[in-house]
């Protein structure tokens, strides 16, 4: 294994900010029992150190710019409060994020790799300092002609809570105007060396359009009550050769938001259930099972604690929040960065990729096996899964995936990000596209009828309760004798029908691949990443999507759990009311 390159100062006697950065990852990445660092800054350290050992690709790390920017907003004064220094300390949560955004250069143009960061993190952790110094650096710094910052919120007076502290150290720092003809006004900071200009912009201005950002801002992502202004300022970017869209946020109770959706698709980038290569994320938070009240693990929201913010403060939180239901509330989702109400994911993406790995349709030779469908008509992805077990009881998956073709041209902002994944997956061959606006079930049929005549072993196809479902099992059935079990069935999705197969699948995916083994196809194990579950107090679960009106799909999950239900749950009678028979 390649060993990780060791950053060296841009001169001597500089302080080397791209060693900071990396030992703080380092730490970060061992901290396996998560003592101080919670399970998606692990991970997001554990991606950095993992590009750095890549060869054979597109990016590389510049420790140069790392420090640049690092060292530039180190010498912006503070502007707020009482410190010991006059000038910005960077701690090395902070130090992290700046290094890994602006280190990662493509190695054909030197231009940034990440175009998106998405940072989440409780309050009092200083974000619009850190922003306010990125504003800064990406107006001065950038070699961009005439750039134009955009500082983006819910509001005027949100917006300014980025742009003042950005004003004030410009009026505070001569040698800052001296260098780049920065001036500070009323209600813009203009550069007179490029052309530049910093100004805000919010969700209630009418002038929103005909902008063109070489850096975007938008503050507390979770405030912003639709995609109105992220997608403003995210379509505007691409006239702009080298443009970052910087998110910063802390938890809210929005979960059907911009920022939901933004910090779900972080996670899923983190998991590794789907590649976004320009996009970077960190969110400081708790884990699942601690305790909110152990001041130990405060930490893991707060990168900055002590400095900011102080233990005698969250020591007050607590207290207040204990005493008050309201004040408890407040206290897990601002100080805690804990989202009120979010679903908890059901399978573990890092446990299903283990479980990946190359099944060719000969394993299933000689085995029983056993094919579950999730049919769909026009906007969703149709999924079918071949499941046996091997002489071993190692669990075998097979699947495949189709999706109508005009599906690929949605102009909907929020089918964005998925259309992007189904061309890449289409491309890769791992999402099969039908012609025209409807999946067509007539090729999902000759599948299936491909599979029975090649694997005689083959005993049972289990649909969804769809009405073209229920078509398809009577045309599959048609050719049965007298007596002969059904081919084809159709399964309701309830917790009664899905809990046997649902659980067993979740116990094979923990243990690993010596229990489950399947072929890897990103859109699977995208779908993987999507499925929450509810949890009923009989025992039973029933896997689903975060929620109604979510665009994450989870057929590829609903199909597997379905051709589980003839191996693992009760037999299917002809007597049971709940389940439909063909």
């Amino acid at each position: 294994m390649a060993s990780l390159p060791t950053p060296s100062p841009a001169t001597e006697g500089d302080k080397d900010y791209a060693a900071i950065a990396l030992a703080y990852a380092r730490g970060a990445a061992a901290d396996k029992a998560g003592l101080e660092h919670c399970k998606w800054l692990r991970l997001a350290a554990e991606r950095h150190l993992r590009d750095l050992k890549k060869k054979d690709w597109p990016f590389r790390f510049d420790q140069w710019h790392a420090n640049d920017v690092c060292d530039f907003i180190e010498k912006l004064p503070h502007v707020e409060g009482q410190w010991e220094t006059p000038t910005l300390t960077l701690e090395p949560a902070q130090v992290f994020i700046l290094a890994v955004v602006f280190g990662w250069r493509r190695k054909d143009t030197s231009l940034r790799r990440f175009t998106m960061a998405y940072v989440e993190m409780a309050r009092k952790g200083a974000k619009s300092t850190l922003t306010a110094g990125v504003s800064l650096y990406c107006t001065c710094c950038e070699d961009e002609p005439g750039p134009l910052t955009l500082i983006g919120a819910t509001t005027g007076d949100q917006a300014r809570k980025v742009f003042t502290p950005a004003k004030r150290m410009t009026e505070k720092t001569p040698a800052l105007q001296d260098a780049f003809g920065l001036k500070a006004w009323a209600r813009a900071i203009t550069c007179e060396s490029n052309g530049g200009t910093i100004h805000t912009i919010n969700a209630k201005s009418s002038t929103q359009d005909g902008h063109n950002p070489h850096l975007g801002v938008l503050d507390e992502l979770h405030a912003h009550q639709d995609r109105g202004l992220f997608d403003v300022i995210r379509s505007a970017f691409g006239a702009r050769r080298n443009p970052l869209l910087w998110m910063i946020t802390t938890a809210g109770f929005n979960m059907h938001g911009v920022c939901y959706e933004q910090r779900s698709f972080v996670t899923k980038v983190l998991e590794q259930s789907i590649s976004a290569e320009h996009f970077f994320g960190v969110i400081f938070t708790l884990d699942e099972d601690d305790d909110p009240y152990d001041e130990r693990n405060w930490v893991k929201a707060n990168p900055l604690m002590p400095v900011t913010p102080t233990l005698e403060e969250m020591r007050a939180y607590a207290i207040e929040a204990k005493a008050s239901p309201g004040a408890e509330g407040e206290f897990k989702t601002k100080r805690l960065n804990i989202w009120m109400g979010a679903a908890s994911a059901w399978l573990n993406v890092s446990s299903w990729n283990a479980c990946g790995g190359r099944v060719p349709l000969s394993a299933f030779r000689g085995l029983d096996c056993y094919l579950g469908a999730d049919l769909a008509d026009k906007d969703d992805i149709c999924s079918l899964v071949l499941a046996a077990l091997d002489t071993s009881g190692r669990l075998l998956m097979k699947t495949w995936h189709w999706l109508p073709e005009a599906a690929l041209e949605r102009a909907s902002q929020t089918e964005r990000e998925n259309v992007t994944l189904y061309r890449q997956w289409r491309d890769e061959r791992k999402l099969l596209v039908t012609e025209g606006d409807w999946i067509d079930h007539n090729r999902v049929e000759r599948k299936i009828r491909r599979l029975k005549a090649a694997l005689p072993g083959l005993k049972r196809c289990t649909f969804d309760q769809f009405a073209a479902a229920q078509a398809m099992a009577v045309r599959l059935n048609e050719d049965l004798s007298d007596g002969d079990e059904p081919f084809a069935v159709v399964l309701p999705k309830n917790a009664r029908n899905v809990t046997d197969p649902a659980k067993d699948l979740e116990a094979r995916h923990k243990v690993g691949p010596a229990m489950l083994l399947h072929d890897a196809n990103p859109v699977m194990t995208w779908m993987a990443g999507n499925v929450v579950v509810s949890r009923r107090v009989d025992g039973s679960i029933l896997p689903k999507k975060p929620d109604t009106d979510s665009k994450a799909k989870i057929d590829g999950i609903d199909a597997a759990v379905n051709a589980l239900a003839p191996m693992v749950g009760p037999a299917i009678s002809e007597t049971d009311t709940s389940t439909l028979i063909f």
